[in-house]
């Protein structure tokens, strides 16, 4: 991979646009990037991390909000461009994070959505070809082109924290372990060793269920057993417990053959109580049968005896029973006479009723004369048809005149309202249009005041802004001045520990001599007179805990520096937005001039120009109501003038109407008159003949019913003596009287079969032959008998409950041993799993015998890539120490710890190895730079090998001399020779004379900026 061009806009502390050239950069294969602390080289790198992955490194990782640069206008938008090649292609990547931006309409902020765009250059057509604007598609893309490499891995390889490797070198192994489990994601071994303790947890818990399983089976057993295995004692072993299931299933033969011989114990009574109650149940048979006998014949010859005492009264109910027969033969003939009788006494009721409501002249009339004046009245009654027509057509009309009437009271009154409110219509336009001319100036007048309004607000907000920022400066200056002094007496005490120390260098150096072992200054192994060591000698922690005492009040001092250019700038934007109307444009003067408009009376005036602008718009809020009402108004005037012309047409129309219906209505009265003679309507009159009409027909037909019946009478009466006669009876009547009805005859003959039915069964009963052989024995005693068998039979439940609890035990036994044996077989798979699940366990996580270093699963994966990476890293220290130091990966346990992330250096001189953690100062920078070197090579062969041309180097060269320096910038040129670029990212001086190309990030009030330098060493 190597850079092109890089461009920022307001991104972190870049305010404008800033361009930085690669190509031109890293021509000469290494480049210096330097600045003042916080002016921005760290965002350099954010800026083609974030144009690659969408996000920054590390800590500094945030939403897109954080990216924006505080000293951008709010109009510019936060851009990242990247031109790179990458796998053989010329891409361009453009992002820009979700942002806030100025609404289009109306005031305020609205967030802008984060953007991607990829671009690919075509050489063939020199041009560049849209890819695609998808985030996620972009992500995929670059990681492809990347080889997979993640976001972190990225930021480890491409940019080499040396300071963080040399932390490595003394790290214990859990601290290096996390830092390469990052770069290397070795989280899937993590995993399998969390599988695996989950399998071997879950193992356990199945076998712990198994023996719970067959111990509750047991508890079963024991209680069903209910004593049948007393002798034995029950297995008292807990779950987990060796032996368990075979103490279970002992007990378990032992308790299952107690039940067996006590059920066959209760089988056997069973069967002798069976025997007994048989014999108590045939004796108990034997009496009843003989008692039942002998109550059947006595109660037979009682009931002999009760028959021959009612044998008269039977005799008697036959007799009376053979006369009602004779009887019915008449009965016929007597209910048609009757029925005839009834018939003509209720014809001649209904034709004395009749006769009452006719004429005299017709009270005796036949039916053929009543038939001829129902005649007659019926054509009467045909001529009066005409004359109710007209009759009701007359009715019509004078409805007909009374609807006009209505109407034309109804037409008069809404034309008298409409000529009134007609008569004031000029007065009411004229005062509804004045009330919408007024409107409409206040409406103008609130516009014009809120114009005016928002500028004073503005300049209310800002004046306020302006005061609370005056105090906020001067408490800033003041911390300023206070950081600078603490800065400069921090520089004071940290240099003058760096004199002391450098004084007794000696002395120090002079520590670290072993007999026989080289000098690191002369090489020399003999040392005659090393320089002693005194009180007041300086130690480099020491040394370094100033200058980080010191560097951190520097960071301080910057940062109170870089908060009162912000605070100032606010408060210089606030007076130039308060200044009053006619001030004269630029910056703001620092001291208060006459255009600094207080507070109050800004304050007072925007109080004015709301109370004129409140009540002009008040009285602007009823324009609509104006208008509406003179719309409304003007749509009445036209609607009422209509409807005054319609009522008069309306009004024309009936008087016409009223005329015709009068003419009309004259000539229908005289032939109404002549048709309804003395009653009071024609209608009337023909409903009297109506009646009458009908009167007569049921006269007519009331006078021919009572003749029928009449004769029919004589008929019947004539037929019923005839039939008498032959039956045996003197009279109809005596037959009638010999006559029954049915529930007369019912009881007779009810009694009379009763009587026979008694008769029949008592000879049957008297004739059996086993009654009146047990009549002849003695009395039987069932109760007797009875007693004896309840005696048996309670034995025989005895029995019979004990065999069944017998049985009842013994399958349930046999059940739950069953369940036991089941649960004892299920129990051996379950144990063979825990055992091969908890050996794996306990092997990948170091806790197995069988693992003799304690290394765990993970550990041993990263042990494997430490060693690649102590291989890579040695390669360059070699170089970087003239061969004399190796570092090697070591997998010995340290005491009582794990083992397999352990890391030694070889000394080529004394053929000894010891831990990274005991290397000096500048043979742990040797070290941690070869390190880092090597770890890049490592996690770039693991991304698939992408090659990366662009490298940086961040801090770590300000302890190094000028002899260690050289070796260090040679080291760094091998990797030129290979056609890479080096950026080294450092605040050293020396480094500005001795690299000619060099990338400025300088700071400014207003946002950093970026300078490129390409002339010779030393400019």
């Amino acid at each position: 991979m190597r850079l092109h061009r890089l461009a920022v806009t307001a991104f972190g502390p870049f305010a404008a646009r800033q361009e930085i050239d690669f190509d031109a950069l890293t021509a000469d294969g290494l480049f210096l990037l330097h600045g003042a602390t916080g002016a921005g080289k760290t965002s350099v790198m954010d800026a083609v991390c974030f144009a690659l992955y969408g996000t920054v490194p590390g800590a500094r990782q945030g939403p897109g909000a954080a990216l924006r640069s505080d000293h951008a206008p709010a109009d510019l938008p936060t851009e990242v461009l990247l031109d790179l090649t990458v796998g053989g292609r010329r891409l361009e990547i453009r992002r820009s994070p979700a942002q806030p931006r100025p609404k289009k309409k109306g005031q305020g902020f609205t967030t802008e959505r984060a953007q991607s765009r990829l671009r690919e250059y075509v050489p063939a057509s020199g041009e560049w070809k849209a890819l695609s604007s998808s985030h996620d598609e972009i992500g995929e893309e670059v990681t492809q082109l990347l080889g997979g490499m993640s976001r972190e891995q990225f930021c480890q390889v491409v940019l080499l924290p040396q300071g963080d490797f040399a932390r490595f070198l003394r790290a214990d192994a859990e601290a290096r372990g996390r830092l390469l489990g990052r770069l290397f994601d070795t989280r899937r071994f993590a995993a399998v060793e969390e599988r695996l303790a989950d399998r071997r947890r879950a193992a356990e818990a199945r076998v712990r269920t198994g023996d719970e399983r067959l111990l509750a089976a047991l508890h079963k057993m024991e209680q069903a057993a209910a004593g049948v295995a007393d002798d034995w004692p029950v297995p008292t072993q807990a779950p987990g417990d060796p032996g368990l299931a075979e103490a279970v299933l002992a007990w378990a033969a032992v308790a299952r053959a107690g039940a067996q011989e006590r059920h066959a114990v209760a089988d056997s009574a069973l069967a002798a109580a069976e025997a007994r109650a048989r014999a108590a149940r045939t004796a108990l048979d034997t009496a009843r049968e003989q008692h039942r006998l002998q109550q059947r014949h006595e109660d037979a010859r009682r009931r002999h005896e009760a028959l021959t005492a009612g044998r008269a009264d039977h005799d008697a109910a036959v007799a009376r029973m053979e006369l009602a027969r004779r009887a019915e033969r008449v009965a016929p003939a007597l209910t048609l006479r009757d029925d005839a009788e009834r018939d003509h006494r209720a014809a001649q009721t209904a034709l004395d009723g009749v006769r009452a409501a006719l004429p005299t002249e017709l009270t005796e009339a036949g039916a053929e004369q009543l038939a001829d004046e129902e005649r007659r009245l019926r054509r009467d009654l045909g001529g009066l048809e005409a004359a109710r027509r007209a009759e009701r057509r007359a009715e019509e009309i004078a409805r007909q005149r009374t609807a006009l009437d209505r109407a034309t009271r109804v037409d008069d009154d809404v034309l008298q309202d409409a000529q009134e409110w007609l008569a004031g219509w000029p007065a009411l336009r004229s005062a509804h249009q004045e009330r919408v001319a007024r409107a409409q100036e206040a409406a103008t007048r609130a516009e014009q005041l809120a114009g005016r309004l928002d500028p004073a607000r503005r300049r209310l907000h800002a004046a306020r802004e302006r005061d609370r920022l005056t105090a906020r400066v001067a408490d800033a200056e003041q911390a300023l001045r206070t950081a600078h002094d603490t800065a400069l007496t921090t520089k004071d005490g940290w240099l003058d520990l760096k004199e002391r120390r450098l004084a007794h260098i000696a002395a120090e150096l002079a520590a670290h001599l072993e007999p026989g072992a080289p000098c690191a200054v002369c090489g020399s192994p003999d040392h005659p007179a090393p320089a002693p060591t005194t009180d007041d000698q300086v130690s480099p922690a020491e040394e370094e805990a100033a200058y980080r005492t010191h560097t951190r009040a520097q960071q301080a001092a910057g940062a109170a520096e870089r908060a009162l250019a912000v605070l100032q700038e606010a408060h210089q934007a606030a007076r130039r937005q308060a200044r009053a109307d006619g001030a004269p444009d630029g910056p703001a003067p620092a001291e208060p001039d006459a255009y600094d408009t207080p507070e109050p009376e800004l304050a007072f005036l925007v109080a004015q120009l709301e109370r004129e602008h409140r009540a002009a718009h008040d009285s602007a809020a009823g324009t609509h109501a104006a208008r509406e009402a003179l719309d409304r108004i003007e749509r009445e005037h036209t609607e009422r003038t209509a409807a005054r012309q319609q009522i008069e047409q309306r009004q024309a129309a009936r008087t016409a109407e009223r005329e015709a219906l009068d003419r009309e209505q004259s000539a229908l009265t005289d032939e109404v008159e002549r048709a309804r003679g003395g009653a009071r309507s024609v209608a009337e009159r023909a409903a009297q003949w109506e009646r009458r009409v009908l009167l007569l027909v049921d006269a007519a037909e009331a006078v021919r019913a009572c003749d029928a019946t009449a004769r029919r009478v004589k008929d019947t009466d004539g037929q019923a003596a005839d039939t008498a006669y032959r039956a045996g009876f003197d009279t109809p009547g005596a037959a009638a009287d010999a006559l029954l009805d049915d529930a007369a005859h019912r009881a007779l003959q009810r009694r009379v079969d009763t009587w026979r039915t008694e008769a029949a069964a008592v000879a049957d009963r008297l004739a059996e032959p086993a009654a009146r052989a047990a009549s002849e024995l003695p009395p039987a005693d069932p109760d007797a008998a009875a007693a004896h068998l309840a005696v048996a039979e309670r034995a025989l439940r005895d029995a019979s409950t004990a065999l069944a609890a017998a049985q009842e035990r013994r399958t349930d036994l046999t059940a739950l041993s069953r369940q036991a044996l089941a649960a004892h077989r299920a129990l051996g798979p379950l144990r063979a799993e825990y055992d091969r699940v908890a050996g794996l366990a306990a092997l990948t996580a170091g806790t197995s015998a069988a693992n003799e270093r304690r290394m765990r699963l993970e550990s041993y994966v990263l042990a494997a890539r430490l060693e690649q990476v102590a291989a890579a890293a040695t390669a360059r220290l070699q170089q970087m120490s003239a061969g004399r130091y190796t570092l090697t990966h070591s997998d010995a346990r340290a005491g009582s710890k794990r083992a397999g992330l352990g890391l030694r250096v070889l000394d080529a001189w004394t053929g000894s190895a010891r831990d990274t953690a005991t290397l000096s100062g500048g043979e742990a920078f040797f070290a941690s730079l070869a390190l880092a070197l090597g770890l890049a090579d490592v996690v770039t062969d693991e991304a698939g090998g992408v090659r990366l041309d662009t490298l940086f180097i961040d801090e770590g060269f300000g302890s190094l001399d000028e002899q260690t320096l050289d070796e260090v910038l040679d080291v760094l040129d091998s990797l030129r020779e290979r056609d890479r670029s080096v950026g080294i990212v450092s605040h050293v001086p020396d480094l500005r004379r001795r690299i000619p190309t060099q990338l400025e990030v300088v700071k400014e009030r207003s946002g950093s900026a970026v300078r490129l330098r390409l002339g010779a060493a030393g400019d």
